[in-house]
């Protein structure tokens, strides 16, 4: 992934220096459970931990690997020219490439997913914070586009706090599926290394030993994961479409933080874009993109081939890397989210009371009239709002098949906003577990 889009704490995870320290820690560990188990000797398995703070030489490990076509190899030849050849004779006993990659790769998979657990919190305290900040400021819901009927800002926080609340939980089952490891060697038989190697090497890396691999781990893991990260990125991109529709000129309801110093455009001095959620939309797709792919690699030959080999070492640093940062930025821009509570009044009373058209309709049914005749007072009195500007209520206490049906009183009555807002608390509660006061 591009530096533009990057932060130092996810990326470090990925970098060779990382993977080629995790390779150590395997074969160091499965040499000391070797030597637990009278396999090879003990000073030999103690001698390999003589790299212990060694750092590894990237440029000379590729060197190697220019020469071997293989990389672990290359790594092997490296670590035995810091530790010596008689002493690194044991090492990698009885393993293949496979039990250091795969277990490798969830070991950093575990680790990212970690840092994005932490991130979804971040995001999860911005929404709650704002959620209560909001939580009685009424604006306008809409369906297909179109003003329906009055809802507030802060059930919009806490809905999308909902949907990142139950992504975080998935992404928890995620890291617990992928958090596994192998020390299997050839086609997962163990028939060249004691599975107590593989408990031994698990445990000390914080994992779980895989009940039966092949040669390799079993990719439906990798596939769920990479899903898990694929549903989070479109929650994302969920917020940051509302918060562009909102931050339209003809809406005005919220926009982003507008620093001093930042310009909107380089033609148009006035512009105050929402390039920020843009930005969240197009890394939504970055991260979607990984979906597919990961899935395709369920499906491998036999015991082992490597043609998801090539596309896990793209899709898992940039999936992780790019989810890392977008969900860091969607934090900031919930945080620093400006909200215009007189211009959602606005909108909601841009057409004179016509979002109150289904209490009057339900009154109407109550007060002895059939559904479809209610239907047909309301809508008719309704399209005068749309077509000539009127104002709904004036138009319905005008209506005499209306006043025949309800008294003034009673018409008056069916406009007030508390209406709409007389379950929030009710509704906080289940979301945030509470009774709905903060």
């Amino acid at each position: 992934m591009i530096p533009r889009y990057a932060r130092p704490e996810m990326t470090a995870i990925w970098s060779p220096e990382t993977r080629f320290r995790i390779w150590y820690e395997i074969e160091a560990h499965a040499c000391d459970a070797q030597a637990d188990l009278g396999v090879i000797p003990r000073e030999n398995a103690e001698a390999v931990w003589k790299a212990r703070d060694v750092e590894f030489d990237v440029a000379r490990i590729d060197e190697i690997e220019a020469v071997t076509k293989h990389d672990v190899i290359a790594f092997l030849t490296h670590l035995a020219e810091h530790i010596g050849a008689e002493e690194a004779r044991f090492v990698h006993q009885g393993m293949t490439s496979s039990d250091v990659l795969d277990t490798t790769l969830n070991v950093q998979l575990v680790r990212a997913a970690d840092i994005l657990l932490a991130d979804m919190d971040k995001v999860l305290a911005a929404l709650k914070k704002r959620a209560y900040e909001h939580k009685n400021t009424v604006r306008i819901g809409r369906s297909h586009g179109i003003h329906a009927e009055p809802t507030t800002m802060g059930l919009t926080f806490a809905r999308f706090y909902a949907e990142m609340a139950r992504g975080r939980e998935r992404l928890e089952r995620a890291r617990d599926e992928v958090a596994t490891g192998a020390i299997s060697g050839a086609v997962g038989t163990f028939a060249n290394i004691d599975p107590r190697v593989e408990e031994h090497v698990c445990a000390k890396m914080g994992l779980s030993p895989e009940p039966i691999s092949t040669q390799v781990i079993p990719r439906d893991r990798h596939a769920m994961f990479f899903a898990t990260l694929g549903v989070i990125a479109s929650s994302i991109e969920n917020i940051a479409i509302e918060i562009r529709h909102m931050q339209r000129t003809e809406v005005l309801e919220a926009e982003e933080y507008f620093s001093p110093g930042q310009k909107g455009s380089s033609a148009m001095p006035h512009k105050r874009n929402p390039v920020l959620t843009e930005n969240l939309t197009g890394l939504a797709r970055l991260v979607r993109m990984a979906v597919v792919p990961a899935m395709e690699n369920v499906a491998l030959w036999h015991e082992r081939d490597i043609s998801h080999s090539s596309v896990e070492r793209g899709i898992a640093p940039d999936a992780t890397i790019t989810l890392d940062f977008a969900l860091n930025r969607l934090a900031g821009v919930i945080e620093k989210l400006v909200v215009y509570p007189e211009n959602m009044l606005k909108n909601m009373n841009k057409f004179k009371g016509l979002v109150m058209s289904q209490r009057v309709l339900l009154a109407l049914t109550q007060a002895g009239v059939s559904r479809e005749d209610a239907y047909r007072l309301v809508q008719r009195n309704a399209m005068k709002v749309w077509e000539q500007g009127a104002d709904f209520k004036t138009e319905l206490l005008a209506d005499a098949e209306v006043t025949a049906a309800l008294s003034p009183a009673e018409i008056e009555e069916k406009f007030d906003l508390g209406y709409h807002t007389k379950h929030v608390d009710t509704i906080f509660a289940r979301v945030f577990g509470e009774n709905g006061a903060h």
